[in-house]
């Protein structure tokens, strides 16, 4: 059954590279939005480059800039700069990820583009935003997770800083920046005039320290810093990644009152279940280390795939430390559209590949992976032709690369997985 998506209609034009104004776009375009991508002619996107060992293409990018048409502008040239205004003419939304003042020098920022259409949303991720002593400064995720207090927070207590190895910094900001636009999206569609107002400006440090909770509050009102503490989170206990038997570690939570009982019958200790005292937080957190011998003893009695029975059983919330070959077959992803297979040309022929799902699911109105990461240019002629109203002369002159003859990447997700 065919479906409109809830974004059908919608046309994003990103002027975006690496990971944070793609992720906000690539948002779109899972939800039926046009989505146009500019890339410099010569390289593309340097994501394309990213921990790729094969081919010419990485998967981080065919994951990032999937559902996107690709074309090549030079930005830094008049002919570049007049193509962006002709094709944001015709676009809901500009997401854009330079450092601040850029696009400015270039006559295609916020007030060039709103000339020609001044409903356009204009969403603007940079390392430390738009304003502020420190926004001509460079920045990346890393920089920012740092600069947001989540380093000093993560890894062992007795190591230097760590950090996920993957860029949370990036995509938080990307996962903001699409949630401004919708927002003023939905304000437009109200019927409200958004003209004066319509420019999302988000700091990449920004969207990192929205996620750290209460860490500057609980500095003012209790005098805690807080620090590494590894897998441990302080003053939650017990919550952590215990090992097993069979070497491999499952991770509990069972840091409410209610989920702490249950666990202490299932590991045999009904006495600390009942004991009132251990009903409080503070009262748990004073007894960590006990508490969390009685777990590990427990887990490392049985294998990893007995612990999560029992604690299945006991309606404990427990889950197993995956790593990239279990994710790809658990039965529960696949169920939920979660992994999806494309074939995907690397060396010359198609491969079958798996790629994750599009969040959320919307019943009725799903998103799906209608291709993966285009190839470079690949989408110049139809857009600067069918869009920006060029001619057949000018396309090759102003793209800079003649559009890109590349294998065909398919579409579709394999039978059974879901798009």
């Amino acid at each position: 059954m065919t479906t409109t998506k809830p974004l059908a209609g919608i046309r994003v034009l990103e002027l975006g590279s690496f990971i944070a104004a793609p992720f906000a776009a690539r948002l779109f375009g899972d939800f039926g939005a046009d989505v146009i991508k500019v890339e410099r002619p010569q390289g593309g996107d340097e994501l394309r480059d990213w921990r790729k060992t094969r081919g010419s293409t990485s998967m981080m990018f065919r994951t990032i800039a999937r559902n996107k048409r690709s074309v090549t502008l030079d930005l830094r040239t008049p002919e570049g700069q007049e193509a962006v205004r002709r094709i944001a003419a015709t676009c809901d939304v500009v997401i854009e990820n330079f450092r601040p003042g850029t696009l400015e020098r270039w006559g295609i920022g916020p007030e060039e583009l709103k000339a020609a259409n001044p409903d356009l949303i204009v969403v603007r991720i940079s390392g430390y935003g738009q304003t502020g002593p420190y926004k001509d400064r460079a920045g990346f995720g890393s920089s920012a997770e740092a600069f947001a207090g989540l380093r000093f927070l993560t890894g062992e207590p007795d190591r230097p800083a760590g950090r996920a190895a993957a860029s949370m910094g990036d995509t938080v900001a990307g996962l903001y920046g699409a949630i401004g636009a919708l927002m003023l999206l939905f304000e437009r569609a109200s019927g409200r005039d958004i003209a004066t107002r319509s420019v999302v400006d988000v700091g990449l440090y920004e969207g990192v320290f929205s996620l750290l909770e209460s860490l500057v509050p609980d500095y003012d009102a209790y005098g805690m810093v807080r620090t590494r503490t590894g897998g441990r989170l302080p003053g939650v206990v017990p919550t952590g990644s215990y090992e097993c038997g069979d070497g491999l570690e499952v991770v509990i939570g069972g840091n409410s009152a209610s989920v702490f009982a249950r666990l202490m019958h299932a590991v045999g200790r009904p006495d600390l279940a009942e004991d009132e005292s251990l009903r409080q937080t503070e009262a748990r957190s004073a007894r960590e280390e006990e508490l969390n011998g009685i777990i590990s003893a427990w887990t490392g009695a049985r294998t990893l795939e007995q612990a999560l029975d029992a604690l299945e059983d006991a309606g404990v919330p427990a889950a197993p430390v995956y790593d990239a070959p279990s994710i790809a077959e658990d039965r529960h992803y696949l169920a939920r559209g979660m992994v999806q297979t494309h074939d995907v040309v690397i060396d010359g022929d198609p491969e079958p590949v798996r790629f994750p799902g599009v969040v959320p699911i919307i019943e009725g109105s799903e998103g799906s992976v209608r291709w993966l990461g285009p190839e470079l240019g690949q989408h110049s002629h139809e857009v600067l032709t069918e869009v920006a109203g060029y001619d057949e002369a000018e396309v090759a002159r102003i793209s800079g690369v003649a559009a890109v003859q590349e294998p065909h990447q398919p579409a579709g997700a394999r039978a059974g997985l879901g798009a």
